[in-house]
């Protein structure tokens, strides 16, 4: 059984990497027929060359973006639970709360990287409270989704073995509500990500969307390309660690889906 199931993790592999090598091959099939120049769209060769000409440059940089999207993305996830279980407590949290997080949801966040710079200065501050501005709202609703959404029968199961309502609640809601939960994670990290390039471009002083400003900048499209591409495998990194996370915590949830 053990066997089988790698097998099968590794099976969906093929389709996956096809996909990308043929979006690869369109992309500079096009920059070729076309006779694209590259400080228009370079192409997957000059991209390679610029990220072989400045490795170091792209991976530090690469580095601090990561270290600042994991620490957003933490803080974005205690604060997204802790809030979730808080609105699910109490329905008059719940409706006093809820439109105060839609609404500061509904704010656009390239709007507010200015003012985080004037409050809280230049450096990694302002950067790590974006991404857990963009982060954190799919978790909460994902969380509140599933807290809320346990069965009838297992809550009446509970009653009957006496169990008070804290244990009810972390023996039965939480467990239940974690395949939602997980929902909101893989959300969450993605936008991590993206919070950490909207930070990161209001401030260039570091990271990966420094790297995308300045070159455009100095016209280095294919450096800018360099840095976008270090971005979607990082994001892709990431969110497979969290659905890795996800396997390794709830095997049971993907035989009840199944």
């Amino acid at each position: 059984m053990p066997e089988e199931r790698v097998a099968s993790r590794w099976s969906g592999l093929p389709l996956p990497i096809a996909g990308a090598a043929v979006a690869v091959g369109l992309w500079w099939g096009a920059t070729a027929l076309f006779g694209i120049r590259s400080f228009f769209l370079p192409s997957p060769p000059d991209i390679v060359a610029s990220f072989r000409a400045q490795p170091q440059y792209l991976l530090k940089e690469g580095l601090t973006t990561l270290q600042e999207t994991a620490v957003g993305f933490v803080i974005a996830v205690a604060a997204g639970l802790l809030i979730a279980m808080a609105l699910t407590m109490s329905r008059a949290v719940e409706r006093a709360t809820m439109p105060l997080l839609v609404a500061l949801n509904s704010i656009p966040k390239v709007a507010l990287a200015p003012l985080l710079i004037v409050w809280l200065g230049y450096g990694q501050t302002p950067k790590i409270v974006m991404i857990v501005l963009i982060a954190f709202f799919p978790i909460v609703v994902a969380a509140a989704a599933g807290l809320t959404s346990t069965p009838a029968d297992l809550g009446e199961l509970a009653s009957s073995l006496s169990a008070s309502w804290w244990q009810a609640y972390l023996k039965v809601r939480l467990p239940w509500a974690l395949p939602q939960v997980f929902v909101g994670l893989k959300l969450g990290i993605s936008l991590a990500v993206i919070g950490a390039v909207v930070a990161e471009i209001a401030s260039p002083n570091g990271g990966l969307g420094a790297v995308i400003v300045l070159s455009g900048s100095s016209l280095d499209t294919p450096l800018a390309f360099a840095a976008i591409a270090l971005l979607a495998i990082l994001s892709i990194v990431l969110f497979y660690l969290v659905v890795a996370l996800e396997r390794l915590l709830l095997p049971w949830a993907r035989a009840i889906s199944a």
